[in-house]
């Protein structure tokens, strides 16, 4: 995979980082279109895999099964607590996770281990709604609102 730095690569990763919670390519591809950005869908699945490749972006998936991709900050990789209801995401502390999977890679003797990890809940924003005797706004459908999220 070329790692030339495309037009396309690059209003995605805009667009990306644009974006405060993770999001799918759909929804990046509904964002680029509102922009006025001349891009097909498969170009964005083709930049955001390079993202993923190179260490650009954070990915997880939702209950759905769908990639879910978010910009990796400078630190590095992390994991998110990511809530059910709204899509809201936060990062954790995950060193015991990233010591455990270091640990069975030197134990096995295997190389390039890779992990995931992914865990979900209610955000107090979402908890609070139910707590007012209305059921949480669950089931966020990301589609439904591509601007949810993103900074416009």
């Amino acid at each position: 995979m070329s790692s030339r730095r495309t037009r396309q690569r690059t209003a995605v990763l805009r667009a990306l980082t644009g974006c405060q919670d993770f999001v799918s390519a759909q929804e990046l591809h509904a964002l680029l279109a509102a922009d006025s950005v001349p891009i097909g869908l498969t170009t964005v699945y083709r930049a955001l895999r390079h993202l993923e490749a190179t260490g650009g972006v954070d990915v997880v998936r939702d209950d759905a099964g769908e990639r879910l991709y978010r910009t990796r900050p400078a630190e590095g990789h992390r994991h998110y607590l990511i809530c059910r209801c709204c899509g809201r995401s936060r990062p954790v502390n995950s060193e015991v996770v990233e010591r455990w999977a270091e640990r069975i890679r030197a134990d096995t003797g295997f190389t390039a281990v890779e992990h995931t990890v992914e865990l979900t809940g209610i955000c107090a924003d979402c908890q609070s709604t139910a707590d007012e005797g209305e059921p949480p706004p669950c089931h966020w459908e990301p589609a439904r609102d591509p601007a949810h999220n993103c900074a416009s």
